[in-house]
């Protein structure tokens, strides 16, 4: 899959939740490996900050992201936004807002949605890039009994349960099994707030912008008439008289179950800030912006440590080419074909294996008593996998050889000895102009990588 940025440039206002004040916000195209990017247009020289896990700064009513050279350049209320455009499969998007925070719009996703869908996107040159779930990964708040639980999965999906001690709302559960229903199922849902929870929101110079059209209100606790009409007027909206306990909206539920599957929404929102699609199934209870955040910032330590994913290897899996069509198309041979199978190929990567065996000519001198396979080899047999991605693309192969001409910032960081798979996965680093090219590699024992090297090499048609 390609990386998308929007077709064209949109823009939405609105009033800022916290702050009150009328926003305007544009979402532009951007170039690709951008991710999500904020520009504060009201400040001087319009710095940036990227929306990432480690910007978070706050997650009190919202999730802040700040630039860390400048905490003044700030953003807050990003996730329903961000949820939209992830759910849409955008990858780059430069924002520009003239405020510390998005509109509210709403309370929801849907008006962003809408406009992703009007001006719809365009694919790019490079390839969308996966955080693959290989293990079950569990953060926990243990004052709240809030988890979130990530599971391996063919797909993206999320349950969320939410549980409050409330007679109106109590224990509500949500599912989003399949992104591609983001729109229809969850764009929609709002934020909710208890009435009881106005005063010290107010108090604490928050919810300026807040009224009865962009949150549900929730009335759950008996309070006298007077109170409610001095929040009400706290708050810039008409007095209400509540007979009984429940939602003071006039707009009624978009469903049932619309304050968990916000809750949900949240959760999409705030994975954003990973900064690449999640495959995985979510299991979340009584989720909030904390605890979601904290989830992206254990992937996104994870990604800095390495942040190319071993590709997944089944060996059960029918190969893309097995040892005989590669003999077809690279002229080495024993000893030096280094090559097994190779397990996938898109335009610009490919996927490859080397079984180390105890037998390799080359234990027998490096070293009798200590095998290691020479790193050079792997470097080698790295190339080799690359060269069958460069030489797929011509006809008739076996009239060709690769030849290196480049090999640069090359790594080991493990040894590699008999008994590892090596698992290669190379993409081109530019497009392949005059028979040359470019190419980055990783080999992987595990989901450790042992060894990288960017380089060049040409294909030249034999004499």
């Amino acid at each position: 899959m390609k990386q998308r940025t929007l077709k064209q440039a949109f823009s939405l206002s609105g009033k800022g939740l916290h702050t009150g004040l009328h926003i305007d916000a544009t979402f532009k195209p951007a170039e690709v490996n951008t991710g999500y990017v904020f520009c504060r247009t009201d400040l001087e020289g319009h710095p940036t900050v990227e929306a990432v896990a480690e910007h978070v700064v706050e997650t009190k009513r919202g999730t802040v992201i700040a630039a860390k050279s400048n905490k003044e350049v700030r953003v807050s209320t990003i996730e329903h936004a961000l949820a939209a455009l992830y759910a849409a499969g955008i990858d780059n998007c430069l924002i520009e807002v003239n405020a510390p925070e998005l509109p509210i719009l709403d309370g929801s996703a849907i008006l962003w949605a809408n406009k992703i869908d009007e001006v719809g996107y365009v694919e790019q040159e490079a390839d969308k890039e996966f955080y693959v779930v290989k293990q079950r990964i569990k953060v926990v708040d243990r004052n709240t009994g809030s988890s979130l639980i990530v599971l391996p999965d063919d797909d993206f999906s999320i349950d969320t349960m939410i549980e409050f001690d409330s007679p109106v709302l109590d224990n509500q559960f949500a599912s989003l099994d399949n992104i591609s229903k983001f729109k229809d199922e969850i764009a929609a849902c709002r934020t909710f707030v208890f009435v009881r929870e106005v005063m010290p929101l107010v108090q604490a110079n928050l919810i300026k912008g807040g009224d009865l059209d962009n949150a549900i209100v929730i009335h759950d606790t008996p309070m006298p008439q007077e109170e409610l009409d001095k929040i009400a007027d706290l708050m810039g909206v008409p007095h209400k008289s509540v007979a009984e306990l429940g939602y003071l909206n006039n707009k009624p539920l978009a469903f049932n179950n619309e304050p968990a599957r916000h809750k949900l929404l949240d959760v999409l929102g705030d994975l954003a800030l990973i900064g690449r699609p999640l495959k995985g199934r979510i299991v979340a209870t009584r989720p909030g912006h904390t605890l979601n955040t904290q989830l992206s910032k254990k992937i996104r330590q994870e990604l800095r440590y390495q942040n190319v994913q071993a590709p997944i290897y089944d060996p059960n899996k029918e190969p893309l080419y097995d040892v005989n069509r590669i003999r077809t198309m690279l002229p080495h041979r024993y000893p030096m074909l280094m090559v097994d199978k190779i397990l996938e190929m898109g335009e610009n990567y490919v996927v490859g294996v080397k079984n180390v065996s105890g037998n390799e000519p080359f234990f027998q001198g490096h070293f009798p008593d200590e095998p290691v396979m020479p790193g050079v080899l792997q470097v080698e047999a790295m190339a080799q996998v690359g060269g069958l991605l460069v030489l797929s693309k011509v006809e008739d192969p076996k009239q060709y050889s690769t030849y290196f001409m480049k090999i640069d910032n090359v790594k080991f960081r493990q040894k590699v000895v008999p008994g590892d798979t090596l698992v290669f996965h190379l993409s081109l680093m530019s497009p392949l102009r005059r028979g040359i090219a470019t190419m980055k590699g990783y080999a992987f024992v595990g989901e450790r990588v042992v060894s990288e090297a960017e380089f060049m090499a040409q294909i030249i048609k034999k004499k």
